[in-house]
C-alpha cells in the first residue's frame, strides 16, 4: 500500500493530538471570555493584549490543520463525495453558529467566524490542490499581506465583509474573515504537500497510535458546537450558587 492510499484509509494521531490541543485553547480562551461576560474579569480583557493574540494563534492553529487534511485527504485527485459531505457538515454548523448568536446576541453576531473560514477556505483549497508548494506558500503570504494594507470603501458592501478587506464590517464575538485568514490554511497546504515529498505522513500513519489524547481532534466539530454552551451554563450555575 502506498504512503498516500494509507493516508486516505487510517487517521494520523499526531494531527488529531494537534486538533486536540487547539480545542484546549479554544475552551481556554472561551472560558476567558465567559468569565469576563459575567462581569469577573476587566472589560477588554479577553480582546486586548495576551488574549488577543492567544485567539489568533488558535485560530490559525485551526486552519493551518484544515489545510493539513485537505491535502491529506484529496492528495491524489478530489473525492467529491466525502468533499461535499464534510464541506455541507462545517458549512451547516456555521449556519448553526449564526443562527444561534443572532437570536443570543444580534448585535454582535457570528456572520463570518471560525467555521465560516474553514469552509470558504477548503473551497479555495481546491484551487491549490495541483499548483506547487512554492506557489501556495507564495500566494498565502500575499493574503498576509493584502490583508496590512488600509481597507477601502469598495469592500464596504455587506457580500464583501467576509473578505474583512472593508471599513465598516459590523462588530461580531467571532470574525475570521478570508483576509488574513486564508493565509494559515494555505501554508498548512503546502506544509502537507512538502510532508508528502519528504514521507512524513506515510512515516506518521505507520506509527499512529490512537489514544486518549487524540479522541478529541477527532470529533472536533461536535466539540466546537458543544463547548460554548456547557462553558457559558457552568459560569452560570457558578454565578447561582455564589449569590
Amino acid at each position: 500500500m502506498t504512503g498516500t492510499a494509507r493516508q486516505r484509509r487510517g487517521r494520523i494521531a499526531a494531527l488529531d493530538i494537534a486538533r486536540t490541543v487547539a480545542l484546549i485553547g479554544m475552551a481556554i480562551y472561551h472560558f476567558t471570555y465567559d468569565l469576563e461576560m459575567f462581569g469577573y474579569l476587566t472589560p477588554g480583557t479577553a480582546v486586548t493584549g495576551f488574549w488577543a493574540i492567544f485567539a489568533r494563534l488558535v485560530a490559525g492553529s485551526f486552519l493551518f490543520l484544515a489545510g493539513i487534511s485537505l491535502w491529506l485527504a484529496h492528495a491524489q485527485g478530489i473525492r467529491w463525495r466525502p468533499f461535499v459531505r464534510r464541506f455541507a457538515m462545517i458549512a451547516g454548523a456555521a449556519l448553526m453558529v449564526t443562527l444561534g448568536t443572532r437570536i443570543a446576541l444580534p448585535q454582535t453576531y457570528v456572520f463570518f467566524g471560525i467555521l465560516h473560514s474553514i469552509a470558504a477556505a477548503s473551497l479555495v483549497g481546491l484551487l491549490f490542490l495541483r499548483l506547487p508548494a512554492a506557489i501556495t506558500i507564495a500566494v498565502a503570504a500575499c493574503v498576509f499581506a493584502i490583508s496590512r494594507l488600509p481597507h477601502g470603501p469598495a469592500f464596504d458592501v455587506p457580500l464583501l465583509w467576509p473578505l474583512g478587506l472593508s471599513t465598516n464590517a459590523p462588530p461580531a464575538i467571532d470574525y475570521v474573515p478570508l483576509f488574513p485568514w486564508l493565509a494559515p490554511f494555505l501554508a498548512g497546504l503546502a506544509l502537507a504537500k512538502l510532508g508528502t515529498r519528504t514521507g512524513l505522513w506515510s512515516r506518521l500513519t505507520h506509527h499512529s497510535e490512537p489514544g486518549l489524547l487524540a479522541w478529541p481532534g477527532r470529533h472536533s466539530l461536535a466539540i466546537y458546537l458543544i463547548h460554548q454552551p456547557v462553558l457559558i451554563g457552568l459560569v452560570w450555575a457558578a454565578t447561582q450558587i455564589m449569590r
